[in-house]
């Protein structure tokens, strides 16, 4: 009879091969898939079954004799009607065989569950979405900060850490129970798990008709690499670049403000900066400017005294900066602005990478 060592067993013991089988099966565990997409606007797309109460990310089971990619694809075919290759992964999630309260009939082992990435849809490849007659309910795309109040616990988790892995560049990341091993910063900080400021406000790249009152400065400050410096609240994990409203000491210059609350907010200073142009406010006559200059000096990171908070730090690529606001279509002429000014400053564009938080003391020409 063949045998077969025991992988936990001393050299010399041994195992026959259905010893060794039962042994491997009485470990095994289920294996699941599902996709993360999302519009234009970084919203998720998420599916309303008719066998739960909440919601779920296009997938499922993995089929005997299929890998989990293609898994993901018939998914898609079956739930959405989307033919489309999927082969980026965004997460393995170990689910532990007690995370789901799963009834004891089910004898449910565990699971492993990989994330794949289903890409950024635009409104013609939201048309074209059919979902079948059964099983499917509707499918909608929402806030970020909106899953733990509609997905399980355990399913939000895994969404979230997807999504921040996919802007964060890094590669898939591991996970047990929706929740990250090696946590990035923007896990750490809990990004995306409040709702982001929704600002969809016309861009224009003149000057602000004088009839409007400047109510806010702010600044992309880039560094030597071509990313940009931006703020997480440490308590919400919400994103805003620098920068902030008028006051008195400023005497009606925006430059002046944005140099004191660029300081008071994250210790930066910055050199000569390119005014990239202002948002209007169809409602109010306000007007939000704009500016683009290199990131020259960054001390430790100080309290602001609007807040009382110490801001998190980090330097994003302009377009995973974007990720993390809600600025509508108009975001897209502002992100082409930025560009423009960053190669009339002489700034490389960054390649992209992970999201980099930065320390209390930095040489910036280390970056």
């Amino acid at each position: 009879m063949t045998t077969t060592p025991s992988p936990d067993a001393p050299p010399s013991t041994s195992m026959t091969d259905e010893e060794y089988g039962a042994l491997r099966a009485s470990a095994a565990l289920w294996a699941g898939t599902s996709v993360l997409i999302t519009d234009e606007r970084g919203r998720v797309l998420i599916q309303r079954v008719d066998y739960r109460t909440t919601c779920l990310l296009p997938g499922g089971a993995v089929d005997a004799n299929e890998s989990p990619a293609q898994g993901a694809a018939r998914e898609l075919r079956e739930e959405l009607g989307v033919t489309m290759a999927v082969d980026r992964g965004l997460a393995v999630d170990w689910v532990s065989a007690d995370s789901l309260n799963a009834p004891a009939d089910m004898r449910f082992p565990g699971e492993i569950l990989h994330v794949y990435d289903g890409g950024t849809w635009n409104d013609a490849q939201i048309a074209a979405i059919q979902v079948p007659d059964r099983e499917i309910t509707s499918v909608e795309f929402v806030e970020p900060a909106r899953l733990p109040d509609l997905m399980s616990p355990g399913g939000a988790r895994r969404a979230l850490s997807a999504l921040r892995a996919r802007i964060n560049s890094a590669g898939p990341t591991l996970l047990e129970d929706g929740v990250p091993i090696a946590p990035t910063v923007l896990d750490r900080a809990g990004a995306l798990r409040t709702a982001r400021a929704r600002h969809h406000l016309p861009f224009h790249t003149g000057l602000a008709p004088e009839h409007l009152q400047v109510v806010q400065a702010w600044g992309w400050l880039l560094g030597p690499d071509g990313r940009a410096l931006v703020l997480l609240e440490p308590d919400t994990g919400a994103a805003c670049l620098p920068g902030g409203t008028p006051e008195p000491q400023d005497r009606d210059n925006p430059l002046d403000t944005l140099h004191r609350e660029v300081l008071e907010e994250s210790a930066a200073e910055f050199g000569e900066p390119l005014f990239l142009g202002h948002l209007s406010d169809p409602d109010k006559p306000y007007a939000r400017l704009r500016y683009a200059a290199p990131l020259t000096r960054l001390g430790p990171p100080p309290v602001d005294p609007a807040t009382g908070r110490t801001h998190i730090r980090v330097l994003a690529t302009p377009e995973q900066a974007l990720e993390l606001f809600d600025w509508g279509p108009p975001a897209v002429d502002q992100l082409a602005a930025v560009h423009q000014a960053r190669a009339g400053l002489g700034i490389p564009r960054a390649a992209r990478q992970s999201v980099t938080e930065l320390p209390d003391a930095t040489n910036l020409t280390t970056l």
